[in-house]
């Protein structure tokens, strides 16, 4: 019989060996010209549409694996290539090729005879095991015996040594970031097997004036395995990292002990990885099925690679993938609701079936509680500055406001004046009745707090839609081209659905880090989202710097510690409060004069003393205000006028209304401990952190390769949500979008329909017409489609989508070079009358201006190494016109260097470096505000930019 695809998913190994990696049928070169446009290749591809969300996920997962094995076969071909493998001798070894680079003497620890000896370096490549100090590369430990019902080991643990006294200290510092979960290559290099041959030649043979050869790269050339004795292939994660003393260096609490994380000792590593249990069962089988190596494979290891952060990540992401195909179809259409999974699948007839204006989402949204029917009001909050905000929010529609009609300006005038002054700008709940004849708005204001700034953008009407539909349930689909606001949208949405929905939780997913730093610094600087209710998680969440006036951490950890100094302060309020009432006194007090209450006697206090005072005084007003007219005087029965020192003065006063603020005050003490109860009783800081996630925090941000990573923890935990809002979605892979939505376990329904998701609102914010996802093998993104995101997938479906249509970025002139691109993109008024925007350039002629660059010294356009584009004239260019534009008076920072390759991106510091680079005269120091790719720089800004495009022999494809 057959096995199904989830079957032999279940028992094939994650990682890409040798035999995948230099497979060209399955991993074929990158480049898919022209000639190969025709030709068909063995790939799935990805559609419209899709039979079922198990055929959606397999051809996901295939096409997923494949292009990761791409991404790896060209790093681990670097390092080994670098590393330049020989058979032992006398002469030239890797320990002078070291001390040639970082300068220092030669290390001779190799007293054994014939053997691989490596006598190049990389950054990203070391020697395994210690021969000065006799260890060996690897050594497993233990394996465990098959779960229940498999054949394969349910674990495989070995330890990894690497010694590190070869490298220098910037180098050294590289391998001790290497923490739990990150993903190592071992490679077996048998220098004796090395054929010693040129890589063949490309179709074609030669070229150029005098006839140079053209070869195929070693990362596209099937037969380099052969040509530098790569024998074998394997992935491990590192489990844990010891330094020789024994101390857990991948244990992430170090860095929040007092004195930080302890320097390493020695210059040995001790690595205890998990190897791919599915691929050690092959390498132990004995017959057909096994592997040629066989055990010995796990012997002749000597080379370790390591890659970068983000595109390292590939095996959860993978696990995460192969976890929902085995688990059954029935776990995704329990996670994902029943109204959005036809759409995203793209089947079930009407594309706006989940629109919130649907007749399937307005049943929705009348059985389900925490969702507001479109009929009935929506809380915008904050969204409107003023009355006529909300007036142009609505063109042609009938305005009512608190009663009151608006119909023209000396309506606003005379609602605005009969507007408290205190408060004049107001929060609005707004019900849009939809009538045949005409479009009626129903406002309803209500008092906007004092003490935070809030919202200060003035939305457009297309905006304020956009809004509308991210707070009603369903799904939203928000096209927002270049500097037309949608973080600012997707923060307002945040905002809005906390504070109209206290009891929900809202993921907020971005592409890249950078993306979710915007957001979380335009969330705090609103002052309305209290902080302890925000959460992030993922790498990336230590270089989260926030631009309000205090230091905010918002990681896990960082949490725990702002929640633990916070109840320190309270408690300390609640000492003083104890010490005011002479319930208790200072000698009650630490040896420290640290408080002697905790959150949970800080309760009891409460109610003995707090609240039957507060309970005394109630009354005491009632009676005062009975027999006094006006305003009474309240000062001489208010319990607490010791805690309030001013209150004790002889002249001081307190109205009724001042004392309940006072009151208020005292009570949110209470509350907030009573929140950090749980903290206290929790020891763990496991415990701790997963009790903020699961059961605190309210925002909880990462980006689409943390959510794939995390994906089975959180649902393990019990994690729920109830609106998903995915920033940057047109630079995300379609099943990186998908899995954000799947972060939790369906629930069970008492009725008929079998099981139902929590998720009620889905916003997916993106610009399908910019860069769309990054994938490398042009045979996997023009064949099988890869680099189509499902942002670009269901607005090609006819999903309902919210184009925000003002920018108000760029000088209209500019805005004109894109804005063909969208149907109705137009400009802010400011961009227009504003006077930065009016004033020119200095020492610039034109706004923009397109330079052609001739051959520098003959040359243009160069690639040192395959696919690594470099144009030497165009970067010395770009840093001449930037150190022009900075002795002109320009601000530095204010200026970005942008390209569109890595090699020209690297080469562009280099030159800055010696231009503007110590001991360089005027200049020296002077940095732009960012040195970086197009795709790298996508969602940031900045005043100027200088681009360069590299490419002078053939057209680029980006």
């Amino acid at each position: 019989t057959r096995s199904s695809d989830a079957a032999v998913l279940a028992s094939a190994p994650l990682y890409p060996t040798e035999q995948l990696l230099w497979d060209a049928h399955s991993v074929p070169p990158g480049r898919f010209g022209s000639n190969d446009d025709r030709s068909s290749l063995s790939l799935p591809k990805l559609n419209t549409r899709f039979l079922s969300a198990g055929d959606y996920l397999l051809r996901n997962f295939r096409l997923f694996r494949l292009e990761s094995a791409y991404e790896i076969r060209g790093d681990v071909v670097d390092v080994v290539r670098r590393m330049r493998p020989a058979l032992k001798s006398d002469g030239y070894s890797r320990d002078a090729a070291m001390a040639d680079y970082y300068g220092g003497n030669v290390v001779d620890d190799d007293e054994d005879g014939d053997r691989t000896e490596f006598r190049g370096w990389a950054r990203m490549g070391l020697e395994l095991g210690s021969k000065k100090h006799d260890k060996p590369g690897l050594r497993l430990i233990r394996v465990d015996p098959p779960r229940l019902g498999e054949r394969i080991p349910s674990r495989v643990i070995a330890e990894v040594v690497l010694d590190l006294h070869h490298c220098a200290t910037s180098l050294a510092k590289e391998w001790d970031e290497v923490g739990e979960f990150d993903n190592l290559f071992l490679v077996s290099v048998d220098a004796s097997t090395m054929s010693g041959a040129p890589a063949p030649l490309m179709e074609g043979g030669f070229v150029g004036k005098e006839g140079e050869e053209r070869r195929v790269p070693d990362e596209e050339d099937p037969t380099f395995p052969q040509r530098y004795g790569v024998r074998a292939v394997r992935g491990c994660m590192v489990l844990e990292v010891r330094d020789e003393a024994g101390v857990v260096l991948s244990d992430p609490a170090l860095a929040y002990e007092e004195g930080g994380r302890p320097d390493p000792r020695g210059k040995l590593r001790y690595l205890r990885v998990a190897l791919d249990a599915a691929q050690y069962a092959t390498d132990a089988a004995v017959g057909p099925g096994g592997s040629p190596l066989g055990m010995d494979v796990y012997d002749s290891f000597n080379l370790v690679v390591r890659r970068h952060g983000r595109e390292n990540n590939f095996r959860a992401v993978l696990e995460t993938l192969r976890g929902l195909m085995t688990g059954g179809a029935g776990s995704v259409y329990r996670s994902v609701p029943s109204w959005l999974m036809p759409v995203l699948l793209g089947y079930g007839g009407d594309a706006s079936m989940a629109s919130y204006s649907s007749p399937r989402m307005r049943m929705f949204a009348s059985r389900t509680t925490g969702v507001t029917i479109p009929d009935a009001a929506l809380d915008y909050g904050d969204t409107f500055l003023d009355v006529g905000h909300l007036r142009d929010s609505f063109p042609g529609c009938e305005l009512t406001v608190d009663g009151q009609a608006i119909a023209s300006d000396e309506d606003v005038e005379a609602i605005s004046k009969t507007t408290d002054d205190s408060y004049y700008r107001r929060k609005y709940c707004v019900k849009v009745i939809e009538d045949q004849e005409k479009v009626k708005v129903d406002a309803t204001s209500y008092p906007f707090p004092p003490f935070y700034h809030g919202n200060d953008i003035r939305y457009t009407p297309v905006q304020v839609n956009a809004i509308r539909s991210g707070l009603s349930p369903g799904l939203t689909t928000i096209i927002g081209p270049p500097g037309t606001g949608k973080t600012d949208v997707a923060v307002q949405i945040i905002a809005n659905l906390y504070a109209s929905f206290p009891t929900q939780r809202t993921v907020v997913v971005t592409h890249s880090n950078a993306a979710l730093n915007d957001i979380f610094d335009k969330v705090v600087a609103r002052g309305d989202v209290d902080e302890r209710y925000v959460l992030r998680l993922g790498s990336g969440e230590k270089h989260l710097a926030s631009t309000s006036t205090t230091s905010h951490d918002f990681t896990k950890t960082g949490r725990v510690a702002h929640i633990l100094s916070r109840r320190g302060e309270l408690l300390e309020r609640v000492q003083r409060l104890s010490e005011a009432l002479g319930v208790s006194g200072r000698a009650e007090r630490g040896k420290d004069g640290a408080p002697s209450y905790t959150c949970e006697t800080a309760e009891y206090f409460y109610f003995h003393h707090v609240k039957k005072r507060l309970e005394a005084f109630e009354a005491a007003v009632a009676a005062k205000e009975e027999n006094e007219e006006g305003n009474a005087d309240v000062v001489a029965v208010f319990p607490f006028k010791k805690y309030f020192p001013k209150l004790e003065d002889k002249n001081a006063s307190l109205s009724p209304g001042e004392a309940t603020v006072k009151i208020d005050e005292i009570k949110s003490i209470f509350s907030e401990l009573a929140e950090y109860r749980p903290i206290e009783l929790l020891r763990s800081q496991r415990q701790r952190t997963d009790y903020l996630l699961t059961k605190q925090a309210r925002i909880v941000a990462m980006t689409c390769t943390h959510a794939a990573i995390a994906r089975s923890y959180l649902v393990e935990l019990g994690f729920h949500y109830d609106n998903v809002v995915v920033e940057e979605a047109g630079q995300m892979l379609d099943v990186e979008n998908f899995v954000p939505l799947l972060l939790q376990r369906g629930e069970a329904d008492d009725d008929a329909s079998g099981a139902h998701s929590r998720l009620k609102r889905a916003v997916l914010i993106g610009d399908h017409n910019q860069l769309p996802p990054v994938v490398k093998n042009q045979a996997f993104s023009r064949f099988s489609r890869y680099d189509q995101s499902m942002f670009a997938r269901l607005v090609r479906l006819g999903v309902p989508s919210i184009e925000l249509n003002r920018q108000g970025r760029a000088r209209p002139d500019i805005a004109r070079l894109y804005s063909w691109r969208y149907d109705d993109l137009g400009d802010l008024q400011h961009v227009k009358t504003g006077e930065k925007f009016k004033r020119a350039n200095a020492g610039l002629a034109h706004t923009f201006q397109m330079i052609n660059v001739e051959e520098f010294e003959g040359r243009g356009e160069s690639t040192p190494t395959a696919y690594f584009y470099q144009n030497v004239g165009e970067a010395e260019y770009a840093v001449a016109l930037f150190q022009y534009m900075v002795l002109l008076g320009y601000p530095p920072h204010k200026i970005s260097i942008l390209t569109t390759y890595n090699g020209q991106k690297e080469l562009l510091q280099d030159i800055l470096s010696q231009r503007c680079g110590e001991g360089a005269g005027p200049l020296a120091g002077v940095e732009p505000g960012a040195v970086s790719t197009v795709d790298k720089y996508q969602g940031q800004q900045n005043d100027y930019i200088i681009l360069s495009l590299v490419r002078t022999r053939a057209v680029g494809h980006l």
